[in-house]
């Protein structure tokens, strides 16, 4: 098969103007549609955006190749758009694209078509090919050149398996890739690597895993005696096999983009010893690449979003305790020593408070624990677990729980370092032995004498600060108090001012509580505002969760805008804490007063001055939202 047998002149348009990507996408599912090799327009179509979703098939020079594998296609086909203006694609180097290829394949088990596709894939990244479509002044041309290329060059699987000629003191490289469909990005990344392996002089052989299934499989004996292997994937590669060598793991798109790069830290012998046992995932290698603040910042990002949904689930369930209680109790009949229980005086309240609490136990455990793992691989996974629960237990909460995941990911990398220097038959032991028991043990001596004692002693000087302060103007001690319930939103700071909100309910002061209770309000709400607002500051993953924080706020509880606020603490925590600020020194201007310690909206019907106090939550919360979207910078997905 060639490749103009899947392309149809009615699917070609050589003078293609879309203005987004968007559009860009429909223009070729359209030009598909035109060809009659796919049954089902918007199946198609949907499938095409899920691909693009996953990662972006802009790759560089001005080219995309998106595609759909689904049981709309009845057909392998290809769809091509010429764009001479450019369109923003999200490519992977930043540039317009003006050449667009859509596939569509058959979800079927042959894939005689593949082996044309990829081709096509491969010769789009020869210059002097892409240039001249771009430059077809017909259709007809558009194919002859297509044609001629196909003739000239070799399929890309029997260029790889030619053998190579191995000369002494060359480095010897070995590589796979894989991205989820297996279509394209697969043998476009073994194309890169291998011209850079060539122009470095390098002798490299490229295992090929795409839907095809795996070609040019790697042998024992090549791993073994291979100097560098190079693992450019987004789909599960089996690993097991590298064990002892050294890896480089990163996305198939850089093997793209950035092979030139992955060849010199292969040659430099800049890769970490992989240990079979300690990760079959991809591990925090996979992206390495860029500078100190994008590998920290992916770092922070793997421990929040395996938190998010211990956040949303443990919130949503206490919000709906205090719900019930709310329509079951009136508070104004508790005696106060009582009004503490509010979330767990009836018993339906109580369980869902329960399972709710039981979900938020394992949040800073989780973010701790994920954060290691991206830095550290698998084992530094049970360290960082063990640093967020004392952490959780402790004075230091979600900040404590931060330096634990970094700490413990750095430990392992250490202890790695220090293992790899042991015998053999002791460092395959290792990953089960030596790392969780060293690790944990190190980590739990770093949290106790380090982590905690430096903590409390700033929760101690912050009670006093505030019991010193009660006398004094209370705007400014609603300022600080709501100004302290968002700094680290469940740490010591937070803690410090719940605990003096509380007291000072027992000595009479109501005035205090409502400012302490509207300053942990604000932030969750806030937050859920800017996702609303400023939708091009937060991943997509965080504007799927913002709005639930409008739950969690309203029901005081400020830990929903942890997520937000581990992710970008430079940015997020400034901003709640103004908002929190503003609300809490309003909320004593307008005398509110606060007989619960806890409820949010649900204990709004005791709050003294209760219209007021909603003025003071909706002032806090649009300064704080206002504030994010000025604070946060644009989010590249």
């Amino acid at each position: 098969m060639r490749i103009t047998d899947l392309l149809d002149k009615r699917s070609i348009s050589l003078n293609g103007a879309p203005k987004s990507k968007e559009e860009a996408l429909d223009q070729v599912v359209a030009l598909m549609a035109k060809s009659g090799k796919i049954n089902d327009e918007e199946a198609y179509r949907k499938q095409v955006y899920a691909r693009e979703e996953e990662s972006t098939t802009g790759i560089g020079e001005g080219i995309a190749i998106p595609h759909g594998k689904c049981d709309a296609v009845d057909r392998p086909g290809l769809a091509a758009m010429v764009v001479k203006d450019g369109v923003d694609f999200d490519a992977l180097d930043g540039e317009p694209v003006t050449l667009i290829f859509l596939i569509a394949a058959p979800n079927t088990k042959d894939n005689v078509h593949l082996d044309v596709l990829s081709k096509l894939s491969v010769l789009m990244m020869d210059e002097a090919f892409s240039d001249s479509l771009r430059n077809a002044r017909s259709v007809d041309e558009f194919l002859e050149i297509i044609d001629k290329a196909d003739d000239e060059k070799p399929d890309i699987d029997e260029r790889l398996t030619e053998p190579s000629t191995e000369q002494k003191g060359q480095a010897k490289i070995l590589a796979v890739t894989s991205c989820p469909t297996g279509i394209a990005h697969t043998y476009m990344a073994a194309e890169g690597i291998e011209k850079a392996a060539k122009a470095k002089g390098c002798f490299v052989k490229v295992e090929t895993r795409g839907s095809g299934g795996a070609k040019n499989v790697l042998t024992d004996q090549e791993i073994r005696e291979a100097d560098c292997i190079i693992v450019a994937a987004d789909a599960q590669v089996p690993m097991d096999r590298f064990d002892g060598k050294k890896v480089i793991e990163c996305q198939v798109s850089d093997g793209i983009s950035k092979a030139d790069a992955l060849l010199e830290r292969a040659v430099n012998g800049d890769a970490p010893v992989y240990h079979a046992s300690g990760a079959v995932q991809k591990s925090s290698q996979a992206k390495s690449s860029g500078s100190v603040g994008h590998q920290i910042y992916t770092q922070l990002m793997n421990g929040v979003s395996h938190m998010l949904p211990f956040v949303v689930g443990g919130g949503i369930l206490i919000a709906i305790a205090f719900l019930i209680d709310g329509f079951s109790v009136d508070m104004n009949s508790l005696p106060i020593d009582q009004r503490a229980d509010f979330g767990t005086i009836t018993p339906v309240a109580a369980l869902f408070k329960s399972i709710g609490g039981t979900a938020f136990a394992f949040m800073l455990p989780v973010l701790a624990g994920f954060i290691a793992m991206a830095i550290g691989d698998r084992p530094a996974l049970a360290v960082g677990f063990v640093g967020g629960m004392i952490a959780s237990q402790g004075q230091s909460g979600f900040l404590g729980a931060l330096a634990a995941g970094f700490a413990a990911g750095y430990l392992i990398r250490l202890l790695r370092k220090l293992c790899d220097k042991l015998p053999q038959a002791i460092e395959k032991i290792a990953p089960v032995l030596i790392y969780p028991v060293v690790g944990i043990l190190l980590m739990g001596l770093l949290m106790t004498f380090v982590v905690e004692p430096v903590m409390g002693g700033i929760n101690t000087a912050l009670n006093n600060g505030l019991t010193s302060m009660s006398g004094s103007s209370k705007i400014i001690l609603g300022l600080i108090l709501g100004a302290m319930m968002a700094i680290d939103m469940g740490g010591p700071f937070n803690k410090a001012a719940y605990v003096f909100g509380t007291a000072s309910i027992a000595a009479g002061n109501y005035d205090i509580m409502a400012a302490v209770m509207i300053g942990g309000m604000t932030p969750p709400c806030a937050i859920a505002l800017a996702t609303l607002l400023f939708k091009n500051k937060f991943t997509k993953e965080q504007r799927e969760a913002g709005p639930t924080n409008f739950i969690m706020g309203l029901a005081f509880i400020t830990e929903g805008a942890i997520p937000f606020a581990a992710s970008d603490p430079l940015h997020v925590i400034p901003a709640c804490m103004i908002g929190s600020g503003v609300a809490g020194a309003l909320s004593m201007l307008f005398n509110c007063t606060l007989m619960a310690p806890h409820g949010g909206i649900f204990v709004f019907p005791v709050v003294g001055n209760a219209v007021m106090y909603l003025v003071a939550l909706v002032a806090g919360t649009v300064v704080s939202a206002g504030l994010l979207g000025a604070f946060k910078k644009k989010v590249t997905e």
